[in-house]
């Protein structure tokens, strides 16, 4: 009688030693900059461990209930960190489809000048948008125009770098056929570029405005309108059951919004 053939094993794939010792030589520099950062800051594990019950009464005797009379309020200040956000996104995608095909490669082939706008928006995105809002309400004034000032300019320079790092990935057949007929580079953009940019530009300009939903809620602390300008009023006062209904009711519009906006992301992609 044949002997039955032995089950096939699945093969487990092996890595390299070069691999690993340089996978074993990253997590050691990881490990020592850790306790370097934890050793240079006093942020020992101990120190939160300790501080959980101030935290925990903290939550029980100030936070707990809400003020549910502070909702309306709160509402109004939610739709202008909303507007701010969704107004800053609009304008910074607008602006950042053209800039973004000065910044790709494959459509802008003079090089020092294509150097100069990668360089530009190299620079925008190096600003936190908490200091482009300080700065803003030195000139501008304290209230939401300031902080759709600062989130536009820090969008501007995430999307225009995200856009054009996508339009130097596409296919570049389409491109040049649209040339060789004797397109001119409008023609080329829109026929060649835009179809396969599309999606992705949509989801990225999406993306963007979760962020800034996030965004415009801290640049209130610095007086650009929005929920974080109550926020920062209420913490000075004290009054915490006010601070823990603003709290609950901007989770629940930024999970929301979150949601809604990975829901449509993913029909795009």
């Amino acid at each position: 009688m044949e002997k039955q053939a032995a089950p096939m094993r699945k093969k487990i794939p092996v890595l390299p030693t070069r691999t690993k010792a340089t996978f074993t030589g990253i997590l050691i520099i990881v490990i020592g900059l850790y306790l370097f950062s934890a050793y240079f800051t006093k942020a020992y594990p101990d120190r939160i461990i300790e501080g959980m019950p101030i935290v925990i009464d903290f939550i029980v005797k100030d936070l707990i209930p809400p003020n549910l009379g502070y909702i309306d309020k709160v509402m109004a200040s939610l739709i202008e960190t909303w507007n701010m956000a969704l107004l800053a996104t609009t304008l910074s995608a607008i602006v950042a489809l053209p800039i973004s095909f000065l910044a790709a490669s494959n459509i802008n082939k003079k090089k020092g000048f294509y150097s100069v706008v990668r360089f530009l928006l190299n620079i925008l995105r190096t600003i936190p948008e908490l200091i482009l809002a300080v700065i803003l309400v030195a000139i501008i004034g304290i209230g939401a125009l300031a902080g759709i000032g600062a989130l536009f300019i820090f969008s501007l320079g995430i999307l225009a770098k995200l856009i054009s790092e996508t339009i130097e990935a596409i296919d570049p057949n389409p491109l040049e056929a649209i040339r060789a007929t004797g397109g001119n580079i409008i023609q080329v953009i829109w026929y060649g570029v835009m179809p396969q940019i599309l999606p992705h530009f949509t989801s990225y300009t999406l993306y963007v405005l979760e962020i800034n939903v996030r965004a415009s809620v801290v640049l209130g602390f610095v007086g650009a309108g929005g929920i974080g300008l109550i926020l920062k009023h209420q913490l000075a006062l004290f009054n915490f059951s006010n601070v823990s209904t603003i709290v609950v009711m901007t989770f629940i519009a930024v999970t929301i919004i979150d949601f809604t906006s990975n829901r449509i992301r993913e029909r795009f992609i």
